[in-house]
């Protein structure tokens, strides 16, 4: 068909008249405003915070971009070339747009739709996009955004140097898996600064901007080493490289280093944390100042307390005991008396939950499994199952002269198992001993007095019976070696004889949120506390009286490295214990962990650093406990499941002594072997001073003499306590000690 010479100066003119309106929307707000050079002068992409150890090592990132900004001196001359080579060979030259180029884009994009032709845009026109994004799709909104990026490239050619340009570029450029810019698609891929990559390693990643899916070296390796070898010919051909280097770099193999920063969870959980304290932070500045900063955008380099290796040590010890453990309690649901329960405890479950008809039905889920998390299709049943019988752990490492926080493993795997162990309250059975013997010491008893073991029966309390764990009776136990052998029935008969109040009121100064009930089962642990309480209260066993503040952040520094904020660790509280006691308690606690329920220390993880420590289990070997400490250190590890309900059988796997002190042996061992890291952190407890040199020097138990039997004849036969705290029986003991004094 034949097209007249007018026809085709119609078809001219509405395409021009048609040009001209892109153009006019492009330049009008159709599209979005075009930026002035006063606002692209000001211009500010999100940058990644950067959160370190407290040696410098980096642990992790907040950001709503990661994206770490570089500097031009820092980008390798390689880098630059290959990507000049390979997306800009003319960018020396022009500025800002490449009208060849562009033309032949467009016509081929638009006309005759050849996807293929290449972007056709500068990097600076890149940068354009990379900054301000494109938020419509489809071959006339490109027509319009090339126009738009066209004009703000020339505006910025205007505004920046070339390598200001370059810089920008990098730093904005997108790589996929949510991350943004030169420097942490480095870290990313390889590892490592931009500054230490090497040629065909700049060149995966100058590839990976083409397509960064197509070309993701992880994704796709055999995709990103073709597109490699593609950068590296660009820069053979303009003299960048030899024929000779760019033959050998392309017979390289494409080795990675991935990393993904604690992709398995090694310091997610203290990271939550992190992120809250250095919120608070930021509030307080913004209330102080009116600065407004955001983690997640504004580039903030916080250095935190983490100790890595400790960190490092507890992981790997939770995976190597907790597995173990795991198992065992599998094969206790499996056995037929087992599997009865475990059913009747889910059905209940279910139906607590309203999904007693959806019981079998069938979704893929992420199960956790210490082979490796997987998902699978499981119904709603098993899955509640599986939960159930999942062994939760916590552990949490402090300075106890600063709080400063040194390990924090919050659970079992932060992806499938979010909820922070370490914060979770939980019965402490006989962890909570020590609040009670301190209470003693600060009434002025002595760790050498002597505590009746008798078998008691508390009336009015449906006959209440305290017994021992190994359910032995008689004679009389020390305060040293009551506590230190964690036994039940002296350390109530102490409560009984010191009461509730003096032992609220040291619960209290210690700082725990829980509120004690004046009952007698208290003295065997009935209170709550989490993890980081009591690693907070019993820091003031080892630094002289006063309770420490767990914190995490060190310092908080601007992207440009001015520091906004600086911790020094001064502030403390008032001191809640006196120094004779605390002298005291470390000594019975040092006990407990030589001769007591914490002997397997040495005598099995062969840990021969100087520790105090007390373990607990609660009833029914629900939650097991242990707190190790230190004047450098102190550790408390819990293990159990999430359900009292699910518990070990036997104190063979129960236990505090063999569920939880493992968590914290494991660990220290592997800081025993490491002379440099033990040193940092384990200092030697002081001396006893004059005036307490062998105030532990007693027998743990002895037999009662005369003076204890004529006490016992003013009890009653069952050697009952009255629900009034044993009134009549303490107007009967203090009649007596006003005749015969007390027994030391």
């Amino acid at each position: 068909m034949n097209i007249s010479g007018k026809s085709i100066r119609k078809l001219a003119f509405f395409a021009a008249l048609t040009a001209c309106a892109f153009i006019i929307n492009a330049c009008g707000e159709s599209f979005g405003n075009l930026k002035s050079q006063k606002e692209l002068m000001n211009y500010k992409n999100d940058q990644a915070s950067l959160v370190l150890s407290e040696n410098g090592e980096l642990i992790g990132k907040f950001f709503s971009e990661n994206r770490t900004n570089v500097s031009y001196k820092q980008i390798p001359s390689d880098l630059i070339n290959a990507l000049i080579a390979t997306e800009d060979v003319r960018f020396f030259e022009h500025k800002g747009n490449d009208t060849r180029s562009l033309f032949r884009v467009l016509v081929k994009t638009i006309f005759l739709n050849d996807r293929s032709s290449g972007g056709g845009s500068t990097i600076t026109q890149q940068l354009a996009k990379n900054m301000y994004g494109r938020k419509h799709k489809g071959p006339l909104f490109i027509f319009v955004y090339k126009i738009k990026e066209a004009i703000i490239a020339s505006r910025l050619e205007k505004v920046y140097t070339k390598e200001e340009i370059l810089t920008m570029y990098l730093n904005t450029v997108p790589f996929g898996e949510n991350v943004y810019g030169i420097e942490a698609a480095s870290m990313r891929f390889f590892s490592k600064n931009i500054g230490k990559l090497k040629i065909e390693e700049s060149a995966v990643l100058i590839g990976m901007l083409k397509a960064n899916t197509l070309y993701n070296p992880r994704m796709h390796p055999e995709n990103a080493k073709s597109r490699r070898n593609v950068v590296i010919r660009q820069m053979e051909k303009y003299k960048y490289i030899s024929t000779a280097k760019a033959d050998s770099l392309c017979k390289l193999p494409m080795v990675l280093k991935y990393s993904k920063y604690n992709e398995e969870g090694m310091v997610d959980y203290f990271l939550v944390q992190v992120r809250n304290e250095t919120e608070q932070i930021l509030d307080d500045i913004h209330s102080a100042t009116g600065e407004t900063l955001d983690p997640e955008k504004d580039g903030l380099v916080i250095t935190t307390t983490l100790n890595l290796q400790l960190q490092k040590y507890a992981v790997r010890s939770f995976r190597e005991h907790l597995s173990v453990m795991q198992k065992r309690l599998k094969e206790q649901y499996q056995s037929a008396s087992g599997k009865k329960l475990l059913e009747q405890i889910t059905d209940r479950e279910l139906k607590r939950l309203g999904l007693t008809k959806q019981a079998d039905v069938k979704s893929v889920q992420d199960v956790f499994d210490w082979d490796g998390p997987h998902s699978e299709s499981i119904s709603i049943r098993d899955s509640l199952k599986n939960s159930l019988t999942l062994l939760h752990a916590g552990m949490l490492a402090i300075d106890p002269q600063t709080g400063a926080v040194k390990a924090w493993v919050g659970g079992i795997d932060f992806r499938t198992q979010p909820y922070d162990q370490v914060l979770a309250r939980r019965q402490l059975a006989s962890t909570f001993k020590p609040v009670i013997y301190t209470a003693a010491l600060e009434d002025g008893m002595d760790p050498c007095q002597y505590l009746d073991n008798d078998s008691v029966t508390v009336s009015g309390f449906d006959d209440w019976s305290p017994e021992n764990y190994d359910h032995s009776y008689g004679g009389k136990y020390s305060l040293a070696g009551a506590l230190a052998h964690s036994m039940n029935v002296p350390t109530f008969c102490l409560f009984m004889n010191i009461g509730f109040e003096k032992v609220n009121s040291i619960w209290e100064k210690m700082g725990f949120s829980f509120r004690l009930d004046n009952t007698p089962s208290l003295a065997m642990g009935t209170a709550e506390a989490s993890i980081k309480e009591i690693a907070s209260g019993y820091s003031a066993f080892v630094n002289g009286g006063f309770t420490t503040k767990p914190q995490c952040v060190v310092s908080v520094k601007t992207s440009d490295g001015k520091v906004i904020y600086k911790n020094d660790f001064s502030e403390r509280s008032e001191q809640i214990i006196s120094e004779r006691t605390c002298i005291l308690m470390e000594s019975m606690l040092q006990k407990a962990v030589r001769e007591g329920t914490g002997a397997t220390m040495s005598s099995v993880y062969g840990v021969t650093l100087p520790l105090a420590g007390k373990t607990g289990t609660s009833q029914n070997y629900a939650d097991a406990w242990f707190t190790a400490l230190n004047p450098k250190l102190v550790m408390v590890a819990r293990a159990g499941a999430s359900t009292q309900a699910i518990h070990f059988n036997s104190g063979s796997n129960g236990s505090g002594s063999t569920l939880a002190l493992p968590l914290v042996g494991l660990t220290l061992q592997k800081v025993q072997q490491n002379p440099s890291l033990s040193e940092k952190l384990i200092a030697p407890f002081p001396d006893l001073p004059p005036d307490l040199e062998g105030a532990l020097d007693c027998p743990d138990i002895k037999e009662k003499n005369v003076l204890d039997k004529v006490r016992d004849l003013f009890k009653n036969e069952k050697g009952q306590y009255d629900n009034d705290d044993g009134l009549a029986a303490k107007r009967i003991r203090s009649l007596i000690e006003r005749i015969f004094k007390k027994e030391q």
